[in-house]
C-alpha cells in the first residue's frame, strides 16, 4: 500500500517567511505538491460540500519520494567524551520505579551497542530482574539477580565491575518490604578478563544504542517504562558503603575523585538538560520529552509544588513511546508569497491512489492587517487531540456516543500506526496520561475529509460561512497570540474564534480579557473553550502541556504532579484556579454528548431592547438551529451554560437556551460534589447550551454560542436559516464603530 505522511513548520506563517514541509513516502518514488486554499474542509454529504481553491507556487509539482523513520521513545543522551572512554572499571547505579517490568529488556544506563553487542549497560531483564550486560566482540556476558521487580515500586538498583579482577555484582534493593516478596537481592561473579567496551559511543539514561550512527540523536532500543532517580557513575567497583552514599543527593567529598557523573534531575525541570552535579560536568540531553515535574523516591507530600521541594521531585517519567519530534529532514520548502492572502492552507500530496494533506495557517504581514475581523484558529487544541486513539482503548466509546463508533480510514492508520506519538487524551502503554503535545510529527486528525465534524472540518464551517457571506477576515492563530499578547488582537474590530478552543495558555486568556476590555468585540462561536490551562515549553517550540486532576477527563494526574513542568504553575482546569471560561465568554463547559443534536428556544432576555440587533428577522417561536451536519441540530457534541455562581457577568442576557437532550448528556464532573440520578440531559435543567450576550468597557461586546455544533448548521439550506442570519446580525453590529453602551 503507498502511503504519504508529512508535516510542517511552522504552523502559522507570515507573507515573506519560509515555512518547511517534511514528508515520507512509503511505496511511492514520487508525489506531486500543491498549495491549496482550504474553504470548508468537510466532505460529508450533510455540510456544504468540500471546498479548495489550487494557489500556484514555486512548490507545485512532482516531488521525489522518499521514506523517513519513526523513532518514538524517550531517553537522555551523555555524548562521547574522554572521561567515559578513560574507564576500566565502574559502579553504575540508580533509583527506579519501572511500570512495565515484564515487557522485556529496558535499558536503565548504558553505553552499549546493541548490533555489535559491544559495551556495557545496566537492564531490566527478560525476567523482569536487575541485569548487567557487557559485551566485546559480539559477546554478551549478562549477569542477573533472578527476581522479578516488581510493577511500581521503588528500588535502588546498579552493578560493579572491576577491570583488574573480571569480578561483576548486581544488585537490587526495594525500598519498601512486603511481607511474601522476596525482591531483594545482590549476585556476584567473574566474567571473562578484557578491556571495557563502548569508546566511542554515547551513554544513554533510559535506552541503549540499537546501531552506531552518526546523527545527532542515537538510533535507540530498548527504551524504558518508569522513572528514574539520581543515576550515578564511577570509574570503580565501590563498596556498599560507598554505594549507599553515592545515592545521596550530593557527591560525598571522598568519592568526588571516583565519579563521573552524577545527574540531579531536580534541576532545571523546565529544561531539556539533565544536570550532572559532579565536578565534570557531563550534562545530558533530553530526547523526545520525557515528562519531567514528576515525584521522585523521596516525595514526602509535604508539597505538590515541585518549586517548592524540588528535592523531592528528582525523579524523571520515561515512556517507550514518548514523541515530541520525529526529526524528519524537509522535503521542500515555500516562501510565502508578498500577495498571498490570510488564510487557512495545506499542502496537498498525492501519489498513486493515496492523498495527504498539510494544513497551515497564513497570517497578515506582521505589524499589518488586512480585515477588521481576526479568526482565531484553536491551534492548541489541534496539537492537544493530535492523533487520538482512545476510541480504540477504552471499553466506553459507544456509551459516550449512544451507538457504535465509526472509525474512518485515518482512524484505522493512526490505530496501526502508534509510533506518530498519541494525543493528550491517550495514554502511554503503561497506562500513564499522555501530558505533552507536540506539532512536530504528521498531526492526521486535523486532516481535511474526516468524517467526524471535529476540530479543523467543524471550524472550516466558519471560514467557509465567512467566505460565503462576503466577509474579508485574517487568520491569526492561538500560537501567534501566546507569543505576541493582546498587541496581536489590538488593531481588529472582531476576533472569532474556532468551534473548540479548549486549550488556552494563561498569556492567551489574558490577552483575550485585555481585548475584550479594551473595546474589542469577541464572538466565541463554540463551546468546552477556555478550559485546560497549558503551558508552552520554554525553550523548544511546537509542544504544550497540560496537567488533569479535576474537571472532566480521560485520565488523572497522580498525587503530587499536578504543577506544570514547563513552567512550575498549577495545571488542570481553568475554573479551578479563578479564571472560569465565563469570566470572559459569559459561558462554561456543562455537558457533552455525541448521539444528536437539538435546538434553542429563546428566553426573555431575547426581547430586551438590547438585543433586538441580534433577533432581526427571527420570529419570536422559532426553534432556532433544530437542523445542521453536527448531529442534526446547533447545540450538541459539547455544550456550555450561563452561570453567575461561575463568573457570568450579572449583565448577561440569556438569550436562548436549548432543549430535549438526552441522558446521554450528562453533567460536568466538576458540577458534581455528589454523584446521584438525574443528571443527564432528559431530567437536569443544568444540561444545556445557552446563547450569551453581554456589553464589555470602552464600548465592546461578547457572544457566545454555548455550542461545538452550532458551526454545523451555518450553512444549512444553503447559508439561509436563523443560525446563519442571527450570527451575521451579531456580526454585522460587531463591526458597525458606534460603542455599545455599558450597562
Amino acid at each position: 500500500m503507498s502511503v504519504i505522511l508529512g508535516y510542517c513548520d511552522p504552523l502559522s506563517v507570515a507573507p515573506g517567511e519560509t515555512i518547511r514541509f517534511m514528508v515520507s513516502t512509503e511505496g511511492l518514488k514520487s508525489y506531486r505538491a500543491d498549495i491549496v486554499r482550504l474553504i470548508c474542509a468537510d466532505d460529508s454529504a450533510e455540510g456544504p460540500g468540500y471546498k479548495e481553491e489550487v494557489i500556484e507556487t514555486s512548490v507545485s509539482g512532482d516531488h521525489t519520494g522518499a521514506f523517513q523513520p519513526i523513532r518514538p521513545g524517550s531517553l537522555i543522551q551523555v555524548p562521547t567524551n574522554a572521561q567515559l572512554d578513560s574507564m576500566s572499571s565502574f559502579t553504575i547505579q540508580a533509583i527506579i520505579w519501572p511500570t512495565t517490568p515484564t515487557k522485556g529488556r529496558q535499558a536503565i544506563i548504558t553505553r552499549w551497542c546493541a548490533d555489535e553487542s559491544i559495551g556495557f549497560g545496566l537492564f531490566v531483564d527478560n525476567l523482569a530482574a536487575c541485569a548487567l550486560v557487557m559485551g566485546q566482540a559480539g559477546s554478551e556476558q549478562i549477569l542477573s539477580t533472578g527476581k522479578p521487580l516488581q510493577e511500581r515500586q521503588w528500588y535502588v538498583v546498579g552493578a560493579t565491575y572491576d577491570g583488574n579482577t573480571g569480578a561483576v555484582s548486581v544488585f537490587q534493593r526495594p525500598l519498601a518490604d512486603y511481607p511474601g516478596i522476596d525482591d531483594a537481592a545482590e549476585v556476584t561473579a567473574t566474567f571473562d578478563s578484557a578491556s571495557l567496551g563502548g569508546q566511542g559511543l554515547p551513554l544513554l539514561i533510559a535506552a541503549a544504542c540499537a546501531t552506531r550512527s552518526t546523527e545527532a540523536s542515537p538510533v535507540a532500543c530498548a527504551h524504558f517504562n518508569g522513572k528514574i532517580d539520581r543515576p550515578r557513575l564511577a570509574r570503580c567497583a565501590l563498596t556498599a558503603g560507598a554505594q549507599a552514599a553515592l545515592s545521596g543527593s550530593d557527591v560525598p567529598r571522598t568519592l568526588v575523585p571516583d565519579v563521573v557523573a552524577a545527574w540531579d534531575f531536580s534541576r532545571e525541570i523546565s529544561s531539556t538538560q539533565a544536570v550532572d552535579i559532579s565536578a565534570n560536568q557531563l550534562h545530558g540531553k533530553l530526547i523526545n520529552l520525557p515528562t519531567r515535574g514528576v515525584t521522585g523516591h523521596n516525595w514526602t507530600g509535604r508539597s505538590v509544588r515541585w518549586r517548592d521541594v524540588p528535592e523531592e521531585y528528582g525523579a524523571i517519567h520515561f515512556h517507550a513511546d514518548d514523541m515530541y519530534d520525529v526529526d524528519w529532514q524537509p522535503s521542500f520548502t515555500l516562501e510565502i508569497p508578498s500577495d498571498m492572502r490570510s488564510a487557512v492552507y495545506a499542502a496537498r500530496l498525492r501519489g498513486d491512489k493515496c492523498e495527504e494533506y498539510v494544513p497551515f495557517f497564513v497570517r497578515p504581514k506582521r505589524g499589518t492587517t488586512t480585515a477588521d475581523i481576526a479568526y482565531l484558529a484553536p491551534t492548541a487544541t489541534y496539537m492537544a487531540y493530535a492523533n487520538y486513539t482512545s476510541w480504540a482503548d477504552i471499553d466506553m466509546i459507544e456509551k459516550l456516543h449512544g451507538g457504535l463508533f465509526v472509525a474512518d480510514d485515518w482512524d484505522l492508520v493512526l490505530n496501526e500506526r502508534r509510533e506518530l506519538g498519541s494525543s493528550m487524551y491517550d495514554s502511554h502503554e503503561d497506562g500513564s496520561g499522555i501530558c505533552y503535545g507536540s506539532r512536530h510529527r504528521p498531526m492526521l486528525t486535523i486532516r481535511p475529509k474526516r468524517r467526524q465534524l471535529w476540530n479543523l472540518n467543524a471550524d472550516s464551517h466558519i471560514t467557509d460561512w465567512l467566505e460565503a457571506k462576503g466577509y474579508a477576515y485574517d487568520v491569526i492563530t492561538d500560537e501567534d497570540l501566546h507569543k505576541e499578547g493582546v498587541g496581536l488582537l489590538a488593531p481588529y474590530r472582531v476576533v472569532i474564534t474556532g468551534s473548540h478552543p479548549e486549550y488556552d495558555s494563561r498569556e492567551m486568556l489574558d490577552a483575550l480579557e485585555a481585548y475584550t476590555h479594551q473595546g474589542g468585540r469577541f464572538v466565541y462561536a463554540g463551546a468546552n473553550g477556555f478550559y485546560w490551562r497549558i503551558a508552552f515549553h520554554p525553550e523548544i517550540p511546537g509542544v504544550i502541556e497540560v496537567r488533569r486532576h479535576n474537571g472532566t477527563r480521560n485520565w488523572v494526574s497522580p498525587p503530587g504532579e499536578c504543577t506544570l513542568s514547563f513552567d512550575g504553575e498549577h495545571g488542570g482546569i481553568w475554573r479551578e484556579l479563578g479564571r472560569s471560561p465565563n469570566r470572559l465568554a459569559g459561558v462554561g463547559f456543562t455537558a457533552e454528548g455525541f448521539d444528536y443534536s437539538t435546538g434553542y428556544v429563546r428566553k426573555p432576555d431575547s426581547f430586551d431592547p438590547r438585543a433586538a440587533f441580534i433577533f432581526e428577522g427571527i420570529g419570536a417561536d422559532e426553534i432556532i438551529g433544530d437542523f445542521g451536519s453536527a448531529g442534526g441540530g446547533a447545540s450538541g457534541f459539547e455544550i456550555d451554560r450561563a452561570d453567575v455562581a461561575y463568573g457570568t457577568p450579572p449583565h448577561a442576557l440569556l438569550l436562548a437556551s436549548s432543549e430535549g437532550h438526552s441522558d446521554y448528556y450528562l453533567l460536568v464532573l466538576e458540577d458534581i460534589s455528589l454523584n446521584y440520578p438525574g443528571l443527564g440531559g432528559d431530567e437536569c435543567d443544568m444540561v444545556r447550551a445557552d446563547l450569551v450576550f453581554f456589553e464589555t468597557p470602552n464600548g465592546g461586546a461578547v457572544f457566545s454560542t454555548g455550542s461545538i455544533a452550532w458551526a454545523g448548521s451555518l450553512a444549512h439550506n444553503g447559508y439561509d436559516n436563523n443560525v446563519s442570519r442571527l450570527t451575521e446580525n451579531v456580526l454585522r453590529r460587531f463591526l458597525d464603530s458606534a460603542p455599545f453602551v455599558e450597562t
